[in-house]
């Protein structure tokens, strides 16, 4: 999931992206997101393993990791985050009421928090990371052949 049209496309600064209630892996590499650019609220959502991140950025985006359940992979990589870049820019990652199983950990950069660019009809009201299991367990992948619809 790469959010921003590319390095050099200044507008996505503007960029508002919610990515929410999703089941990630398990053996999923990168881009659960990769944001360029912009702001994005990442809640509740089950990470269940990563090869290189789960969440990424390039171009000192914003990202607000909300209520999330990262579970590291046995062995390997069990830093959450990864950034591309100067790492003198204004990054701003923070982790809220993220749960970490397994040795997963997330670097927060940044001064001030990533504060919800939202007004009140775009806001959501997060649910506690302990129910994330029972949040994600029907996402997933559809189930679609050539035969049926989706």
């Amino acid at each position: 999931m790469l959010l921003g049209h590319d390095d050099g496309f200044i507008r996505d600064k503007n960029m508002k992206v919610t990515v929410a209630f999703n089941h990630f892996g398990p053996n999923c590499n990168q881009r659960m997101p990769r944001v360029r650019h912009g702001f994005a609220h990442v809640a509740n959502n089950l990470y269940q393993g990563w090869s290189q991140y789960a969440i990424g950025g390039s171009m000192s985006p914003s990202i607000k990791s909300h209520a999330n359940l990262f579970i590291a992979p046995k062995s390997g990589n069990k830093e959450v985050t990864w950034r591309l870049g100067s790492h003198e820019s204004p990054w701003k990652f923070y982790s809220v009421g993220d749960v970490f199983e397994n040795g997963a950990s997330f670097k927060q950069t940044g001064i001030g928090g990533a504060k919800l660019p939202y007004n009140n009809q775009q806001r959501f009201q997060v649910a506690d990371a302990r129910s994330v299991r029972s949040l994600t367990s029907s996402s997933g992948v559809l189930g679609c052949t050539k035969t049926s619809r989706c």
